[in-house]
């Protein structure tokens, strides 16, 4: 069974940079891809970005040349680096994994950009 932890979210002004972490626990034997998807108010769940057991990565456009998607292996975790944040970028973040044909979901942690 996997497991899927966030941490990282909080309130930022405009331009300002979060780090979002996801610590995956259960061990996995299968190709993976693990990522963020983001919920605002009143909006759909959009992808933001993943990565996958390869390092190779897909990014949205609109998160292009601000955010980046990282791994750390050993640790069992992916990281969201968010910098240049904009108003817009205010919504719940969901981790996301999908293994061995099967779907996971973080619980989601919350992503204010506020002046």
């Amino acid at each position: 069974q996997v497991q899927l932890a966030e941490s990282g979210g909080g309130l930022v002004q405009p331009g300002g940079s979060l780090r979002l972490s996801c610590a995956r626990s259960g061990s996995i034997s299968s190709p993976y891809v693990m990522g963020w998807y983001r919920q605002a108010p009143g909006k759909q769940r959009e992808l933001v970005a993943t990565i996958n057991h390869i390092g190779a990565t897909n990014l949205a456009g609109f998160v292009k040349g601000r955010f980046t998607i990282s791994r750390d292996n050993a640790k069992k975790t992916v990281y969201l680096e968010m910098n240049s944040l904009k108003l817009e970028d205010t919504a719940v973040y969901y981790c996301y994994s999908y293994i061995g044909g099967r779907e996971y979901w973080g619980q989601g942690t919350q992503v204010t950009v506020s002046s």
